[in-house]
């Protein structure tokens, strides 16, 4: 594969966990009393915006590139998307957690390797 599949196949994972991130802020401001719309709807706004620009670009690899290359990428989110959860909304990572991300990086890494 070249350069441009590769850095679009992670610009597309970057799009999908920002996506997640910013409609999980613009909800958890949802239940603030009353509802700071001003606040949710450009969160909201960026995170569809996000998850609609990797749906294309995802949707553009898959006809250029072979799934089988393409799907340990897929595999990263959930390690991001816990990463992302922990730093940028300041969840709790649990030691479960933490070993969840270790078994799917070493997932992702068999699958990489064959």
């Amino acid at each position: 594969m070249n350069a441009t599949i590769l850095v679009t196949a992670v610009v597309s994972q970057l799009c999908l966990v920002s996506g997640q991130l910013f409609i999980k802020h613009a909800m958890n401001a949802t239940n603030e009393t009353p509802v700071p719309w001003k606040r949710v709807a450009p969160r909201f706004a960026l995170g569809i915006g996000s998850l609609s620009a990797w749906f294309f670009l995802w949707g553009g690899l898959l006809q250029r590139a072979e799934l089988s290359w393409l799907f340990p990428f897929e595999g990263l989110s959930p390690v991001l998307i816990v990463l992302g959860a922990a730093v940028f909304l300041k969840e709790k990572l649990t030691l479960r957690s933490g070993i969840g991300i270790a078994l799917i990086s070493a997932g992702v890494a068999l699958v990489s390797a064959s």
